[in-house]
């Protein structure tokens, strides 16, 4: 595999504040950071480093106060909420936590969500290689609640991997899984990257999962503090306990403070992503004749972007 030193994304001179005055909490301050395409970067830190808020803006979820970020030649702090919608569907893979799988829908229909929402064809060459790849074809026909939680993680990488995106984003992917499942999941994302050419961006508080990668940055106090090139668990664990013992906690007052600022605001995006899936597929599902809609999603209410902009 042959990897461009291109970055895939650029934060440049990134700020992210929630609240105001004595209430300010600076989640991210003058970052500056690039990730190559075909690479696995982890991102880690001790809570309230920094590190979600930093995935997040990165992937449009979120807004900067400051700064610029490059996604390609694309600069998304100039954007606003329909084309960072557009660009997430066309050009950006999640995986979350806790899986997002649509219940009602067999591994392989959950797999092909995004093309069929999107009305684009099945390349079923790439189809066949992720199925194989990440070891699902005798589980194609299964529902989640069929499938373990390690099969149910695998299904959602393949399902971020099957509109080949530009970057895919994964926020504590193995959080919910046991350490075997765990280590199976990042071998997974390690050969995406080594044998499918993908670019992964992992969030992660586990020193073993960032030794999957080739890269591991460390934030804390929304600064990088260190950027490691081949690490290893030992290494990111002594790292991470020095970052702990060196900076206190924020105070509960501070945080309370910030807390109606963030408000769920990432959350409510993230909500989007997994939703949209059920929300149109009912949709459809009504507008077909002699066919009732299964109950939907309420609407939800307007927000305002609260983005930068230049």
């Amino acid at each position: 595999m042959t990897t461009s030193h291109i970055p895939a994304v650029e934060a440049i001179d990134l700020v992210k504040t929630y609240g105001q005055g004595e209430n300010a909490v600076h989640a991210l301050r003058g970052v500056n950071v690039g990730f190559e395409q075909g690479r696995f970067t982890a991102i880690m830190g001790p809570s309230g480093s920094g590190k979600s808020t930093l995935m997040h803006t990165l992937a449009g979820l979120d807004g900067a106060t400051g700064g610029t970020i490059m996604f390609g030649d694309l600069d998304l702090t100039a954007m606003n909420d329909n084309q960072l919608t557009v660009l997430r569907r066309r050009r950006i893979g999640f995986v979350f936590q806790s899986f997002n799988l649509l219940p009602m829908f067999s591994a392989e229909q959950n797999i092909l969500m995004p093309l069929t929402l999107a009305g684009v064809r099945v390349d079923r060459a790439w189809f066949d290689l992720l199925v194989d790849t990440l070891g699902l074809r005798r589980r194609l026909n299964h529902r989640p609640n069929e499938l373990s939680g390690g099969q149910q993680q695998r299904v959602a990488i393949a399902r971020a991997l099957i509109a080949k995106p530009a970057v895919v984003f994964a926020d504590e992917p193995t959080g919910n899984l046991d350490s075997v499942s765990s280590a199976e999941v990042l071998g997974f994302l390690k050969r995406s990257v080594e044998e499918l050419g993908q670019t992964i961006i992992m969030v992660t508080h586990d020193a073993v999962a960032a030794s999957y990668a080739h890269r591991a940055i460390v934030f804390a106090d929304g600064r990088i503090v260190a950027d490691v090139t081949d690490p290893t668990a030992e290494r990111m664990s002594a790292l991470l306990m020095q970052e702990r013992e060196g900076h206190a906690a924020p105070s509960v007052e501070r945080l309370m403070g910030v807390a109606e600022h963030v408000g769920g605001h990432v959350a409510e995006h993230v909500e989007d992503i997994a939703g949209e899936h059920a929300d149109e597929t009912s949709a459809r599902r009504s507008a077909r004749p002699g066919r009732s809609a299964r109950p939907g999603r309420s609407a939800r209410p307007g927000r305002s972007a609260g983005r930068h902009r230049h």
